[in-house]
């Protein structure tokens, strides 16, 4: 695969890869989310994410909506505690159009006093459908139990009592701190010649005044690890067990992407999956999760049992846990390790939209894009030594926190 790159005289930065598929994918992502709000601001960078859309000083919102939606495109967007991204999926001819449409939003939005209003009651109805699904909620409140005091621990989604003091103000205040030229990408994967994705990317985002970042995030510190149970009307105990991670800059965190990955990953032969649904039934679903940050990380494992199954399912959980520390992974334990993860990164290659996002947030960590081959060959590089000096330092059992949710009749 190769990637295509250029850089704005303002700073913004475009990456390309060719595809010869009907469909084109752009994004723009940039680099800043709910790590970095203010103390009274949360919530905000993902309430900006929606209200985006509700209309420009040349459209009204059903004209921002309709400019893709129209012509059958996808169009969507998201926020995450580092970054926030617009995308869309279009037939390629399209690309001047999706171009000229991002431009216009994220420069030209007006944020409406009456959508902001109307839209408070849409975000505070997401977080309240969100604390009725507990096996959702438990990721975010583990990680501010894990992130205790820090902007990392907060809730993406913020709080109904902070989303109803979001003011068109905060709104504009935020995008001015945060929307920097030089921490925007636009990223894309299409049947379009690099050259003239350079001519749309200089149109509609080369005029753009330079505003590089002169702020810079709070540094996560470290946090002592703590174990929580909480009562709450469920008909399953839910558990998270974690710890903190890696971040991007990290050589070590490949290492522990493989390690979650054969321990809890998506396959149903992984070792947690064996250990606790195969062979006793006691969970139907339980993974592992480890994602990086920018100076820190997070990996957790998620376990669903039924009430008074706990202590032996988590006896089971640190049982495994314990095998990777003790104990080095034979040839070919590492071989198959290897094999089954480089197979799902291939096969993740195969969309083309979550290519054109990994693409984005790539540059906006490191400025580059590794190809297929490169990230095989880290892969293939780790040793069975790596992996139980990864799981010595994130499995120890006195560092772990754990969060659990009980039902309150159990």
């Amino acid at each position: 695969m190769d990637y295509q790159f250029h850089t704005l005289s303002n700073g913004i930065r475009l990456v390309h890869r060719h595809s010869g598929r009907l469909a084109g994918h752009l994004a723009v992502m940039i680099n800043t989310g709910s790590r970095d709000e203010l103390t009274g601001e949360e919530g905000l960078a993902h309430f900006i994410e929606h209200v985006i859309f509700k209309g420009t000083s040349t459209r009204k919102v059903h004209q921002v909506l309709g400019r893709l939606e129209n012509i059958g495109a996808d169009l969507n967007a998201y926020t995450t505690k580092e970054e926030t991204c617009i995308h869309a999926s279009f037939v390629y001819t399209h690309y001047a159009r999706a171009m000229e449409l991002f431009s216009d939003i994220l420069f030209n939005s007006t944020f409406p006093e009456k959508e902001i209003e109307k839209e408070k009651d849409v975000v505070i109805d997401e977080i309240n459908a969100y604390k009725d699904s507990p096996a959702e909620l438990i990721f975010d409140e583990f990680e501010e139990m894990l992130f205790k005091g820090h902007p990392l621990g907060r809730s993406i989604l913020g709080s109904p009592t902070a989303v109803r003091k979001i003011s068109r103000k905060r709104i504009l205040d935020f995008i001015s701190r945060h929307y920097n030229t030089d921490q925007i990408v636009i990223s894309s994967v299409g049947n379009i010649r690099f050259s003239q994705l350079i001519r749309l990317a200089e149109k509609w985002f080369g005029n753009r005044t330079p505003n590089p970042r002169t702020d810079k995030r709070t540094p996560f510190q470290g946090a002592e690890a703590s174990r929580i149970t909480a009562r709450r009307r469920n008909f399953q105990t839910h558990c998270i067990i974690g710890n903190h991670a890696f971040g991007y800059t990290d050589e070590k965190r490949t290492a522990l992407a493989l390690l979650s990955n054969l321990l809890g990953g998506p396959a149903m032969n992984s070792r947690l999956s064996m250990a606790l649904r195969e062979r006793n039934g006691l969970s139907y679903n339980i993974e592992s999760v480890y994602t990086p940050y920018a100076e820190t990380g997070s990996f957790m494992i998620y376990l669903g049992t039924d009430n008074g199954s706990l202590d032996k399912a988590l006896s089971l959980v640190y049982k495994e846990l314990d095998r990777f520390r003790l104990k080095k992974l034979g040839t070919l334990q590492m071989h198959t390790a290897k094999q089954q993860f480089t197979g799902q990164i291939a096969i993740s290659f195969e969309s083309n939209l979550n290519d054109a996002l990994s693409m984005a947030k790539s540059v906006l960590v490191y400025d580059t894009v590794d190809t297929h081959e490169v990230l095989i060959a880290k892969i293939n590089a780790i040793t069975p030594e790596m992996i139980m000096e990864v799981a010595s330092a994130i499995f120890n059992s006195d560092a772990l926190s754990m969060l659990v949710y009980k039902n309150r009749k159990s």
